[in-house]
């Protein structure tokens, strides 16, 4: 009996591990957030100190840096888009991996945004790498590169 409670007591106090399905599922409540405009939502997903890297592939395939945001500047940013905006993005994971101590992990994924502005569509295509840690709260994002990179891709339907 003693070791059937001492058992279920390490158990209990095991650390949680990241699972595949659980990235999978951050991922789809990210994107709902921000296709639905809940940018509250949306970065509540991320730990105050998230850094979010936004840079191009150029035709060289050299990569061209446009800058590093903190988690304020990308809200501000993404609420200036969205004021005059419409944004719609799908993205597609290409690669989960979990760190050895299944506390950390990183989920890469091809994006294609459409954002409608003056009655006028733009598309952005990009490769998006963010790297997510196991918080009390559940997964969070310590932040997100994003590449932009020539699309390829058919229209969103």
């Amino acid at each position: 009996m003693i070791a059937q409670i001492l058992v279920v007591a390490v158990a209990a106090s095991a650390p949680a591990q990241i699972t595949a399905q659980q990235v999978r599922a951050f991922v789809e409540r990210q994107a709902r957030a921000w296709n639905a405009g809940d940018l509250a939502g949306y970065f509540a997903t991320f730990t105050p100190q998230a850094r979010f890297t936004d840079q191009a592939l150029g035709n060289d395939n050299r990569i061209v840096p446009y800058g590093v945001s903190t988690l304020d500047q990308a809200r501000a940013q993404a609420g200036r888009v969205f004021a005059s905006s419409r944004v719609r993005e799908t993205s597609v994971i290409t690669a989960i991996t979990i760190a050895p101590d299944g506390r950390r992990a990183q989920v890469a994924d091809d994006e294609v945004s459409e954002i409608t502005k003056g009655g006028k569509l733009r598309r952005v295509c990009g490769h998006s790498v963010a790297n997510l840690v196991l918080t009390p709260a559940g997964l969070r994002s310590t932040g997100q590169t994003d590449t932009i990179v020539r699309c390829r891709a058919r229209p969103i339907r």
